[in-house]
């Protein structure tokens, strides 16, 4: 139970991180205002009342009960998986920046009704889409989750070598 706790607290951090940084960004910065951090980064406020990359925005906002739906089911599935895989350490860490990013952005969606998105990254004026920390734990989970599944897949393939005597 200790480990799972951890796990949960690791997806409540996420949560945590992810509001306090919006509702600093709010705070801030109006509607469309955009500040230069760098020379390829800036930090605006836009709302996005759609998915990643702005999918299903210009809909008559049906979409937000679909995405808070949908978001509440696959963490729902992700803390079962969670709770399966508690001792291990990479699984359950992709888990809970999945479940902390995707909550993280449903308490948008009931709060504002929309997404706030406020990391905007650019080069030679091409603008990849804005997106918020949520976003980029959602990311990092989904890249520890395929690199999980390689490891244990490469494992398999050297246990399953060296039961049939196989040299690696």
């Amino acid at each position: 139970m200790k480990r799972f706790a951890g796990w949960v607290l690791l997806a409540l951090g996420v949560i945590g991180l992810d509001q306090w940084s919006k509702l600093t960004v709010l705070q801030y910065f109006a509607e469309w205002e955009s500040r230069p951090v760098t020379d390829f980064f800036n930090l605006v406020l836009v709302y996005n009342p759609g998915a990643a990359f702005s999918f299903l925005a210009n809909h008559a906002g049906w979409q937000r009960w679909f995405f808070v739906i949908l978001a509440a089911v696959i963490s729902a599935w992700l803390l079962r998986l969670i709770w399966i895989h508690r001792s291990e350490r990479l699984q359950p860490a992709a888990f809970a920046l999945v479940v902390g990013g995707a909550i993280g952005n449903v308490v948008d969606r009931l709060v504002w009704g929309k997404v706030v998105d406020f990391l905007d990254f650019h080069l030679a004026g091409h603008h990849w889409p804005a997106f918020n920390l949520a976003d980029s734990a959602i990311c990092l989970g989904v890249i520890l989750m395929i690199t999980a599944q390689m490891l244990e897949s490469r494992e398999a393939k050297q246990n399953a070598e060296q039961k049939a005597g196989k040299p690696q």
